[in-house]
């Protein structure tokens, strides 16, 4: 038979683990806030240009949610890149299918790859079709590296730690 005391001392504990786990939670949405903070890019809708204004993270790199071929994924814009770069196990999940093969210079020395087309990327309302991208054998992680053979189209603005990328329709 549970006492008075008994069952205190449970919903005191009961308690505690629920305000840690909350607590939990709400440090992994800061930290992924810190990461990410375009987790939800929004757009600006004119007749002429669509926009998007990302806010550099805490690493001063501007990382995005978006999306490849209807399948979401994190964005690092990368103008120094010539393809978008999907990581080999991403690729895989997307179900993209690898073309021919090639080696790309990266920071951490060659790598193989593997050509393939994008039906579609987009970050909020920017969409892009039959976007040229590489399967990068060397890339470890989710994140795709958003180069040039997407951004070629569009006006990027960089000041006072936001990045605006405007599509012109």
């Amino acid at each position: 038979m549970t006492t008075p005391s008994t069952f205190g001392k449970i919903f005191v504990n009961i308690s505690w683990i629920l305000l840690l786990v909350g607590l939990g939670y709400l440090f992994q949405q800061l930290l992924d806030h810190k990461a990410n903070p375009n987790q939800t890019p929004t757009s600006l809708r004119t007749d002429a240009f669509t926009e998007v204004v990302l806010t550099r993270n805490q690493h001063h790199h501007y990382v995005a949610n978006g999306y490849i071929n209807d399948f979401p994924v994190t964005f690092l814009v990368d103008t120094g890149a010539t393809n978008v770069s999907i990581g080999a196990g991403l690729a895989e999940r997307i179900g993209l299918e690898r073309g021919y093969q090639g080696i790309a210079l990266t920071a951490n020395g060659n790598t193989t790859t593997y050509a393939t087309t994008l039906s579609s990327l987009s970050i909020g309302d920017i969409r892009f079709e039959k976007v040229r991208a590489s399967i990068t054998m060397g890339m470890r992680g989710d994140e795709v590296l958003l180069g040039m053979s997407a951004l070629k189209d569009v006006e990027l603005t960089h000041k006072n730690g936001e990045l605006t990328i405007r599509q012109h329709n």
